[in-house]
């Protein structure tokens, strides 16, 4: 399979789990970051996402330590029944990017 890259105009469609529900979430890699010490990329939601908005996530190196930034602006989404949802959206949007945390920090 080699190693996948992400490609700008890439329209994946992600899939988030919580609890036994699983969400659809549509979207497009809008901007792609490659540099000697920079790797990223950023995307933008599409219709039928849970939000509206972009995330950006860019894993960078400053002399023998490596960081991840990650931005993300996020609003309501036009769906009535996320629009409903939004703030509860928010609380899972938090929990995830303490498991992307996680993550990064196994076996260190």
């Amino acid at each position: 399979m080699g190693n996948p890259r992400v490609v700008q105009g890439a329209k994946p469609h992600l899939r988030a789990i919580i609890g036994p529900w699983s969400i659809e979430e549509p979207i497009e890699v809008v901007d792609v970051l490659e540099s000697y010490s920079r790797v990223g990329f950023a995307y933008a939601t599409r219709s039928g996402h849970p939000v509206s908005g972009e995330e950006a996530f860019i894993l960078f190196r400053e002399g023998n330590e490596v960081f991840l930034e990650i931005r993300s602006l996020t609003a309501a989404s036009d769906h009535r029944g996320f629009r409903a949802m939004f703030p509860l959206l928010l609380v899972a949007q938090f929990f995830t990017r303490r498991r992307y945390a996680a993550a990064l920090l196994k076996d260190v």
